[in-house]
């Protein structure tokens, strides 16, 4: 204590280690598998690597970058949203690169919100959206995705989506495909969320992070409805696609004024980073069709490997129609509690997941799921999954 007052920010009490952390360095300290931690135990392309060393070597990002990013990075990102989406962007004012999806989010939460703002958020959260909420001043809104055992997947109820708008609701944060539980919203869910944004004259920033790991389904960007092109700020990440996650870049596309706001807080964040890395990223997003059509063929047939070894060994699974995580309830064990559930899985079976708990404000809703990940060697989930199986025996 300094001064009588806590030396943690009271916006961030609340918000200690993140349970990413807690799990993987439990993972080290056990020698458990970590099916925790969503990333890859392998690199991605060996030509984007080698694209990166070439860079490093001619030296080109090893000095400060561009503050919006290398120009060659965001003539790719805006190449890449008018490829696949016919999304048109203008590289020099409306694409922004930064230190992964991470910052985006934080940048577009402290742009775009005074305090007492609203943000309605999809829950469950991937953590950092309430944390950068939180550091905004603004008030989170949960929205619940609701499980469906009859078909394995889980579903945004959109009453409830409408009843959460207030007067006080400045933004709409969505994740699609959604971490963790997988759902991809359908062109239905999308249309009527654009039409209540338009209607209530919302902003919308959207994750998709995900976007090309969708199993089932199609991946609609929302800005691509009528009327979102204006208010939507859409983040990208490399990470994810090529299986470089600790280079560390993201991106927002947005229209000109919005990508302003974003990159006035971005600068004061980390200003620039992974120089070399975004010539890289450039050339990756570049890569053909097979790229993409192999990467996801070969995370789906991951998922598929991973939800029937853990169907097998006892657990109750919701399918995934996207990204590279599985939730599952742990109640067929007669467990209930799923925090302690994965403090002792390490030491029970040598594996590490993830409550889903810590996702929701109210952690009741999800007690007993657990999340797992499939972005593993096929080895390695096969042991894991013969591990679990100890859990029936």
């Amino acid at each position: 204590m300094t001064q009588g007052r806590p030396l943690l920010n009271r916006r961030l009490a609340g918000f200690g280690t993140t349970i990413f952390a807690e799990m993987s360095a439990l993972a080290v300290r056990t020698g458990a598998i970590n099916l925790g931690q969503g990333f890859p135990d392998t690199d991605g392309p060996e030509e984007v690597r080698e694209a990166a060393v070439r860079a490093l070597r001619a030296g080109h990002g090893n000095q400060y970058p561009p503050g919006p990013g290398v120009p060659e990075l965001r003539a790719a990102i805006a190449e890449h949203q008018q490829r696949f989406y016919d999304l048109a962007f203008d590289p020099g004012t409306e694409v922004l690169v930064t230190a992964g999806a991470t910052e985006a989010i934080a940048a577009s939460m402290l742009a775009l919100l005074e305090p007492g703002d609203e943000v309605i958020a999809l829950e469950p959260y991937y953590d950092s959206y309430a944390a950068c909420i939180a550091m905004a001043g603004a008030t989170r809104v949960p929205v619940t995705l609701h499980p469906e055992p009859s078909t394995g997947t889980y579903r945004l109820d959109l009453a409830e989506l409408r009843a959460a708008v207030t007067p006080r609701t400045r933004l709409l944060l969505l994740n699609t495909p959604h971490n963790p539980t997988g759902t991809v919203l359908t062109r239905e869910e999308l249309t009527a969320i654009a039409e209540l944004a338009c209607e209530r004259d919302l902003l919308v920033v959207t994750d998709e992070v995900y976007e090309h790991l969708v199993f089932e389904g199609e991946h609609l960007p929302i800005a691509a409805f009528p009327g979102m092109r204006e208010r939507t700020v859409t983040i990208g990440s490399a990470g994810k696609t090529f299986s470089f996650t600790g280079w560390k870049v993201g991106w927002v596309t947005a229209n000109g004024p919005l990508v302003s706001a974003v990159r006035t807080a971005k600068q004061y964040l980390t200003y620039v980073s992974a120089g070399p890395f975004q010539y890289a990223v450039a050339e990756a997003l570049r890569l053909p069709d097979s790229y993409f059509d192999g990467f996801r063929a070969d995370l789906q047939r991951k998922r598929d490997l991973l939800a029937d070894g853990l169907r097998a060994a006892g657990f109750e699974v919701y399918r995934p129609q996207g990204t590279y995580f599985i939730t599952t309830d742990i109640t067929p064990f007669g467990e209930k509690d799923a925090y302690a559930f994965c403090r002792a899985l390490p030491e029970r079976c040598g594996v590490v997941a993830i409550p889903n708990s810590v996702f929701y404000d109210d952690p009741d809703i999800s007690r007993s799921q657990v999340r797992f990940t499939f972005c593993k060697k096929d080895d390695v989930l096969h042991e894991a999954t013969g591990r679990l199986s100890r859990l029936t025996s």
